[in-house]
């Protein structure tokens, strides 16, 4: 793909060929005018003092004379060694002495006559005719250009790249997780492929179709796999392609892709990231009159198009709340594809997809690495994937095991291990007893999730240390208590670092965040407060990008929203700091050996958590019988 595309642009550089040949051109013009001057002129013309041109006549050298007003033309007698002959001129004088001499010397001379029909014609035939050719030869070569390339400058032609049949080198056996995204693409392909089944019943190729979902779940990859599996010319672009300085440009960009994409049906034309021309009208987003040309010309190209010629619009976005209301009703894009983030099945297919090419130890279990990747993408299972390969051969191994795709799964949500960083004494006491504290509230209360691991290892992307989580089973709703339960286990470090040293330190910040934002959720979107009940106080926007909340609320009903998070933080802190109270010796210990050991697993954790609070064994004879990995 990469190869076509490089040809296509080095074949089609419309604005460097333009640039070139414009320049060709005024070196031509030029040249001309030179020669044409020389042509005209036969001659060489040189400005001599009137003081030598009186010693060339006293010494016989001057052939013949032509006295104007304002000058005097000498013709030597013999030539210099140019091939071109040379001749002489000087300033008139008036010089009583002249005649007589040019006389006594046998000069012949002469006075010159204006003639103005000679003068003009000699500008035309300098000048007039070499810029006439010129300009002649540039129109000849800015329309050719104009035909490969489009426009003045090629800024009217459309950029799109085309694919036939498997260029891509995806089909849809290379997208994993997306089932019911690739079931509607397949119809439309299917579509392309067999017309007339469908036609026989009535039924009409859709004309357009969105994909839409956050970014990284494969709407790109889809379309890609679209181009693989239609077998008919794929036009490929994005929704920056149309939009230039110039106002109309990009107007001019769609037409004629339209009519390009018209001449090869049935075909396929696919823009990335359509929201760039897409925006709604309203003031509400801002606009400019370039990209409100452009949409308006895409929405009358898809109303006048004929879909029995089999020419489908692909569109993708993550942005689908600003699109121009006009482009997403029906007749435009008929389908809206949700292309979402995948589930633990999906996620399962889609790390069997990018490993089947990486060599893999018997042991890997990618359902456990599945169930620990909860929200992933799909590019982040690939990066997953490939930083557990990297590491493998980092550290001398020659297949990936389980223990490289956990650490690569750390390595994508956390960072890398900092080595070089160097913790005191107290804080490393600090991190651990934090650490201890949210693990150790997991495992006291009944909804939380259970613990995979725990390291006070620092990581690259800011944290000293951090709990890993993963829930036994994927759940797509959350109950109020489990929600509880997560405020009270974000709350766990906090609390134990109060307990423990009497003091808070910085490291509970992004606890606090999350469960304000979880508490304020429970508030005023999921109706989970007695103060407010089942009333609605947010909306979501962007929902597949960052799900930026926005209230819809007066200000004397936010302050009373802010008390009500305030409660139920408050209470959820309460709760934690108080569990950890009454299992204060199995914190002290925990802590002890998560010092020592600096990261142990969920495993080593609950055995641990288990002895001592059965009175089994204390944390020395845990160490003992946990030395191994």
């Amino acid at each position: 793909m990469d190869n076509h595309e490089n040809k296509d642009n080095n074949k089609n550089p419309q604005n460097k060929q333009a640039l070139l040949w414009f320049l060709l051109v005024v070196l031509i013009t030029l040249a001309a005018v030179s020669v044409f001057s020389s042509m005209v002129t036969g001659v060489r013309n040189k400005e001599i003092t009137y003081d030598e041109f009186w010693e060339m006549l006293t010494d016989g050298k001057v052939k013949a004379v032509e006295i104007s007003s304002a000058q005097i033309k000498i013709e030597p007698k013999s030539s210099s060694d140019s091939y071109l002959p040379v001749t002489y001129y000087t300033g008139y004088l008036y010089d009583e002495d002249l005649l007589p001499m040019l006389k006594e010397q046998g000069v012949s001379y002469n006075g010159e006559i204006p003639d103005s029909r000679s003068t003009i014609f000699e500008i035309i035939l300098i000048y007039g005719i070499p810029i006439l050719l010129a300009v002649i030869m540039f129109n000849l070569v800015m329309r050719k250009i104009s035909k490969s390339g489009g426009g003045m400058m090629g800024v009217g032609k459309s950029t799109a790249k085309v694919y036939v049949q498997k260029e891509t080198g995806v089909t849809f056996r290379d997208v994993a997780g997306q089932d019911e995204a690739k079931e509607s693409l397949q119809e439309v392909v299917d579509f392309l492929h067999n017309p007339g089944k469908y036609m026989q019943i009535g039924a009409k190729l859709p004309k357009g179709c969105l994909l839409v979902g956050p970014p990284g779940t494969g709407k790109t990859l889809l379309a890609k796999a679209v181009a693989g599996e239609a077998k008919v010319p794929f036009y490929s672009l994005a929704g920056s392609d149309f939009v230039e300085m110039f106002v109309g440009v990009g107007a001019s960009r769609v037409r004629d892709l339209f009519k390009e994409a018209q001449k090869n049906a049935p075909c396929i034309i696919f823009i990335d990231e359509i929201d760039a021309i897409g925006k709604s009208r309203d003031s509400r987003y801002g606009g400019n009159d370039e990209r409100e040309q452009t949409l308006n010309q895409l929405l009358s190209e898809m109303d006048g198009f004929d879909t029995s010629k089999g020419l489908l619009i692909l569109a993708a976005t993550n942005r689908p709340e600003i699109l121009d209301k006009a482009l997403l009703r029906p007749g435009r894009f008929d389908r809206r594809v949700i292309v979402d983030k995948p589930d633990l099945k999906g996620r399962l297919e889609v790390l069997k997809v990018h490993s089947k090419d990486v060599l893999m130890d018997d042991s890997v279990d990618l359902e456990a690495i599945a169930m620990a990747t909860s929200g992933a993408v799909g590019s982040d299972l690939a990066n997953m994937i490939n930083e557990a390969a990297i590491l493998a051969v980092k550290n001398g191994r020659k297949y990936v095991n389980q223990s490289d795709l956990f650490e690569s799964v750390e390595v994508v949500i956390a960072g890398k291990e900092k080595k070089d960083r160097v913790l005191s004494k107290k804080e490393k006491q600090t991190v651990a007893y934090h650490e201890v504290g949210h693990a150790l509230v997991t495992a006291l209360l009944k909804d939380a999730e259970p613990v995979q691991k725990i390291t006070i290892v620092p990581r690259t992307m800011g944290s000293l240390g951090y709990v890993m989580q993963v829930p036994e089973e994927e759940k797509f709703l959350m109950s109020k208590d489990e929600l509880m339960a997560r405020l009270v286990t974000l709350f766990g470090g906090r609390a134990a670092e109060e307990l423990v040293f009497d003091t808070v330190t910085t490291g509970a910040s992004n606890d606090i965040e999350q469960a304000t934002n979880i508490a304020r959720a429970m508030v005023t979107r999921y109706g989970m407060s007695d103060k407010f009940g089942l009333m609605a106080l947010e909306s979501v926007e962007s929902q597949y990008l960052d799900a930026r909340s926005v209230l819809n609320c007066g200000e004397e009903t936010a302050a009373q929203i802010d008390n009500e998070v305030m409660r139920i933080l408050k209470e959820c802190y309460a709760r934690a700091k108080s569990l950890l109270e009454d299992n204060r010796r199995v914190m002290d210990q925990i802590a002890e050996f998560l010092y020592e050991k600096e990261t142990i697993t969920g495993k080593q954790f609950m055995d641990i958590f288990n002895r001592i609070k059965n009175g089994e064994a204390d944390v020395c004879d845990a160490d003992v019988q946990l030395q191994e990995p």
